[in-house]
């Protein structure tokens, strides 16, 4: 009777960790970003990943915008959002954003953006949607990359439309991927760096997509995600092929709940790629603090 009371106990203790305190308990993690021919002016500039905000039904906007506002604290250079800026149920969600992107911390050279697969409603295909989600964010001060690509002091960043979308056209970037010039690549599903659309691009893609899972057994893989390669959890993930890849587990979520797998907004600082930052940078990052907003 004692055990069955003490398992029921620790059930409803697990249960209500994983609903009301881990989706909000945000984990700021710091680490570098080292990029090949990266201009002098940018070298040890801060570059902050937001990204999954699911602005909508399922996530507290009073959350989203306490989070903004620690973003705000890092004074970064560059903000990078990864898509799904919202879980569209209706018009209420893309007043919503509106309001919740007020708070938006803006980079001091460059506040650059992406669409994710909820950014084109149910079915992502509502082309209608993502252009009011589009629209939303450059009110807000966002450039919205849709299979483009934006200078920032001769950073390229490379932005490509959603994978699951109508308009994942990537192939007509191919000329800046093989291009010899410092370049980031912002793509919202990680599967999209299996695709054969990268030529000789060696470099970073920052993703975002798989919330890490939101729920990850210890030692274990999350039983579910939504991504075909299912080594594409979160995190830093080598390519083998001169590629990198950072997953950022997001600010929001579809449900609220989450184990093992807190929400993330990620603080690089650029570097110089060289041998020595490549055999540095694979040491975990460092986390330097945390965001408890429970409600």
């Amino acid at each position: 009777m004692q055990t069955g009371a003490a398992a029921l106990v620790s059930g409803l203790g697990v249960g209500l960790y994983t609903w009301r305190i881990e989706p909000h308990w945000v984990e700021f993690i710091e680490r570098p970003l080292p990029i090949s021919n990266l201009p002098n002016p940018l070298r040890g500039a801060s570059l902050v990943q937001l990204s999954d905000l699911h602005i909508g039904p399922r996530v507290d906007s009073r959350y989203v915008i306490d989070v903004l506002r620690r973003v705000a604290t890092v004074e970064p250079d560059i903000v990078i959002l990864t898509g799904d800026f919202i879980t569209y149920r209706g018009p209420a969600e893309l007043d919503e954003l509106a309001r919740v992107l007020e708070h938006l911390p803006l980079g001091r050279l460059a506040t650059v953006g992406i669409l994710g697969n909820h950014d084109y409603g149910q079915g992502w295909r509502r082309v209608e949607v993502a252009e009011v989600v589009q629209r939303r964010a450059t009110e807000a001060g966002v450039t919205i990359l849709r299979n483009a690509k934006h200078d920032v002091c001769g950073l390229q960043l490379v932005g490509l439309d959603d994978l699951w979308g109508p308009h994942f056209r990537p192939e007509s970037l191919r000329t800046e991927l093989d291009s010899s010039e410092p370049t980031l690549v912002l793509s919202h599903n990680p599967d999209s760096a299996d695709r054969e659309v990268w030529g000789t691009y060696q470099g970073w893609i920052l993703c975002g997509h798989t919330h890490g899972g939101q729920c990850k057994p210890p030692f274990l893989p999350p039983p579910l995600l939504p991504v075909a390669n299912r080594s594409y959890t979160a995190g830093e993930i080598d390519l083998r092929d001169g590629r990198f890849m950072y997953i950022n587990r997001g600010v929001g979520h579809l449900l609220r709940v989450r184990f093992n797998a807190r929400p993330e907004v990620t603080v690089f600082t650029l570097q110089e790629r060289s041998e020595t930052v490549l055999a540095r940078h694979c040491e975990p990052g460092r986390r330097v603090g945390s965001t408890d907003v429970l409600g």
